[in-house]
């Protein structure tokens, strides 16, 4: 039945596109903005709450992985088979009610609990947005359109950094989770009335069981090596995600505001850049060769380690700002190419639950791991380096950004043998 307010989608024209873009950008924002303002709080959470870093790290990345990465799938699986759009509202809907419910935590077990029901609604938003995109852009503009979704991730980044921070300092950080909470739920009702799923063939809209795609995957190196070498960049970018922050109050005396200044700045300016010529360069130089999906990522990679390095061992904040623009463009720049390489490996009525089974690995050990991981470290290292222990734990944990950049470097030519074109 046709949505009031919204062209009929089987003849969406470009502007319609446009706006379903638009909105599937926003939601991701918010997506982001519930999850950063939790690392630019940390330092009022940890003192009101009396949480050592290891606690704040399963806080911001198990609790929030657990039921994140396992749900991806099977509701990824639901939107194949029923409605996308409504599968990303009602998710939209839920996560922000417990990102809300995480500003009324009085200790561990309790933000631990709300921050699982977050990972819980976000399970839903992703995948079936990246099939959402895949459905309404033709090949040639996959990459760009992909990359224009995930500027979500820096701008959502940045938001929750500046806003998490200003909010806090006016007033507390409980009322910062609430504002965000509130907004997102107010949110939802409108994306479900401006965004319509494309009609989709007969067969596509049965949707192909998990048990039949993940074999299609699994058969495939490319599929293999990308999730892995994904997964491993993630751990060090949702570790540093949450941890950078404290990482500035602590080695650089940064107070709330100047720490949201610094990071928001840092985070919008590389990140949207970063994301922007992944998509760009990807389209580009995909259309005569697959493999630069996998080989702009790894280049990107190699290039990271050092200048992340070189930022937090910095004894200037201008040049640690500086230096640090440079990674925080290249960590994010694999998002568009290999989410459009992901879609590639399988026909598209599977496209969704690929993108799902392809974030459960991510998800599971990038946001599973890196955040505790970082604080665990950081824990570990008191002894011999006191507060500066956070940042020689960041440091370390670079390591598997370079592990990410060889993985993804294997996987060029088995992208390029298991590449499925769109049907003309």
């Amino acid at each position: 039945m046709a949505q009031s307010g919204a062209p009929q989608a089987g003849h969406a024209t470009p502007g319609y596109r446009g706006l379903v873009l638009a909105m599937l950008l926003l939601v991701y924002t918010f997506n982001f903005l519930d999850r950063q303002i939790l690392g630019i709080l940390a330092v009022p959470i940890k003192a009101d709450l009396g949480l050592t870093d290891a606690e704040f790290g399963a806080i911001g990345g198990l609790a929030f992985a657990l039921l994140y990465s396992v749900l991806g799938v099977p509701l990824a699986y639901l939107a194949d088979r029923t409605s996308r759009s409504a599968v990303i509202a009602g998710s939209l809907a839920v996560w922000s009610a417990f990102t809300a419910l995480c500003g009324t935590a009085t200790g561990y077990w309790q933000l631990f609990l709300y921050r699982l029901g977050v990972g819980v609604g976000e399970a839903g938003g992703v995948a079936p947005s990246y099939a959402l995109i895949a459905d309404y852009f033709p090949p040639e503009k996959r990459a760009r359109a992909l990359a224009v979704y995930s500027l979500g991730i820096p701008v959502g980044l940045a938001g929750g950094t500046l806003l998490g921070a200003y909010i806090a300092a006016l007033v507390d950080w409980r009322t910062a989770f609430i504002v965000m909470g509130i907004a997102g739920i107010v949110l939802a009702p409108i994306f479900k009335y401006l965004v319509r799923d494309l009609p989709r063939p007969a067969a596509a809209a049965q949707a192909t069981p998990v048990a039949r795609v993940f074999p299609i995957l699994a058969k495939k190196p490319a599929f293999w090596l990308m999730a892995f070498a994904a997964s491993f960049s993630s751990l060090c970018g949702y570790g540093l995600a949450l941890w950078t922050p404290s990482i500035l109050m602590r080695s650089f005396g940064f107070g709330l505001i100047t720490t949201g200044q610094f990071m928001g700045s840092v985070l919008l300016i590389g990140g949207v850049a970063g994301v922007f010529a992944g998509g760009w360069f990807a389209d580009r130089l995909g259309r005569s060769d697959r493999g630069w999906y996998a080989r702009l990522p790894a280049i990107a990679w190699a290039i990271t380690v050092p200048t992340f390095a070189f930022g937090f061992l910095s004894s200037s904040p201008m040049l640690a700002w500086a230096l640090l623009l440079i990674p925080n463009a290249l960590n994010i720049l694999w998002l568009g190419p290999v989410t459009t390489a992901v879609q590639h490996l399988v026909p598209r009525e599977m496209r969704a639950t690929a993108s799902a089974s392809f974030l459960l690995i991510n998800n599971l050990i990038g946001l599973g791991i890196g955040p505790l991981l970082m604080g665990a470290l950081s824990d570990a290292l008191k002894s011999s380096h006191g507060i500066e222990s956070l940042r020689y734990a960041a440091v370390a944990c670079l390591a598997f950004y370079a592990l990410a950049a060889v993985l993804m470097l294997s996987a060029v030519k088995p992208l390029r043998r298991g590449w499925v074109e769109d049907a003309a």
